[in-house]
């Protein structure tokens, strides 16, 4: 399905695509109050972004391997 949401979705994986950053980073650039523009939550429930603890250092956010699945078949494939 496809939503108007999609590419904005996309701009999330392919930021995350270029280097895995620090949870609190993505949240700040991409976390939102608006009920409508749930862009982080979305990329999480289709699985393509994924957090991971990362001892001594804290968490980060990466894409994951369907997410750049993704990214490929929509051209967006980080350099």
């Amino acid at each position: 399905m496809t939503t108007s949401k999609d590419p904005l979705i996309l701009d999330l994986v392919e930021w995350l695509a270029t280097e895995p950053r620090p949870y609190d980073e993505v949240m700040a650039a991409w976390r939102t109050s608006c009920p409508d523009l749930t862009i982080w939550e979305d990329a999480v429930d289709r699985g393509l972004v994924a957090r991971e603890h990362r001892d001594g250092i804290g968490t980060y956010v990466s894409v994951t391997p369907q997410g750049r699945d993704l990214l490929a078949s929509e051209g967006r494939l980080a350099r």
